[in-house]
């Protein structure tokens, strides 16, 4: 549905957005993820046709930027970090001015659209409320509603949930995965695990350029030979046991863990490569008196595999 190649943007000698090239599918939802100054919000500007690219090209179905651009725009919701809302209006008279912007002239068929729109955002209780007298996550939700009055097929969402607590962040993204079953969703975020609960792919972009992208799924396995183990030892004290674990394989990196019971030691074993060494940890440890009772192996968590790669990459 949506095609990027070699797209480029430069703000005079700065490289913001680096020949990114992706493809995005109908009804799949994206997470472009990146630390602050990556390139996510230039990048869906010009997905949006808001900022000319300085090179690269822009496919949305059978139409590309800029040739088509009002055909595109026709096609897409947008909503920014900052939610662009008239604060001394009604909930209802903002977006029934919205809707009258967005050429649905037939009161009946506003109304229908209001409450479609009221229904999957949650706005029922607020219709008759100032914008101004709502919190930032019910802001957001009227701006999803502004982003959706047109019914789009195709929705971007530039950090939808920063700034929201706890509850209001799991408010908007189910509603971001019930959009999900109708459209396709583009949106950037800080969150890892949000992504990683509502996306099917994410995709990681630093200093510009794409540094992953696939599911979470696929990236934990392509760095599961950067597992480690986690131990858990009652006998030893920590000098000796972290000697005793060493002496197994010098090439083991070995991290004592802090623990809260005075009589066991803990430690998080590195290693490289995809061998599973459990075994061998564990006849060793069979030959002293010790008590083993902890040893997993944990694989790394999107938390883990975006600052890796993020860091890598700078």
């Amino acid at each position: 549905m949506i095609e990027i190649k070699e797209l480029t943007k430069y703000y005079k000698n700065f490289c913001a957005v680096d020949k990114i090239s992706l493809k995005i599918k109908k009804g799949e939802i994206l997470g472009l993820l990146g630390p602050n100054g990556a390139g996510k919000t230039t990048t869906l500007r010009m997905l949006t046709g808001y900022f000319k690219p300085s090179a690269g090209s822009i496919k949305v179905n059978d139409y590309q930027i800029p040739d088509d651009l009002i055909q595109i725009k026709s096609l897409i919701g947008y909503l920014p970090e900052s939610a662009p809302l008239y604060h001394n209006m009604l909930v209802y008279d903002y977006l029934e001015y919205v809707a009258k912007i967005k050429g649905l002239t037939d009161k009946e068929e506003r109304f229908d659209r209001f409450l479609r729109l009221s229904d999957i955002c949650g706005l029922s209780s607020i219709m008759a409320k100032p914008i101004s007298d709502l919190s930032k996550g019910l802001r957001q939700r009227v701006g999803l509603a502004h982003a959706m009055m047109s019914d789009p097929e195709i929705l971007i969402l530039d950090e939808p949930t920063s700034g929201l607590d706890p509850n209001q962040i799991a408010e908007i993204r189910d509603i971001i995965k019930n959009i999900g079953q109708e459209k396709t969703i583009i949106f950037s975020t800080h969150i890892l695990s949000e992504a990683e609960a509502t996306c099917d792919r994410i995709a990681i972009i630093n200093n510009g350029r794409i540094v992953a992208n696939d599911t979470t799924t696929n990236l934990k396995s392509d760095l599961a030979q950067d597992s480690h183990i986690r131990i858990s030892l009652t006998g030893p004290s920590e000098e000796t046991a972290l000697g005793f674990l060493q002496s197994i394989d010098p090439y083991f990196y070995i991290e004592p863990v802090h623990t809260l019971e005075s009589d066991t030691v803990s430690f998080i074993i590195k290693h490289h490569g995809n061998k599973d060494l459990r075994s061998l940890i564990y006849l060793k440890i069979k030959e002293t008196d010790w008590i083993l009772c902890e040893m997993a192996k944990e694989s790394l968590g999107l938390e883990e595999i975006f600052q890796r790669l993020t860091m890598e990459d700078a």
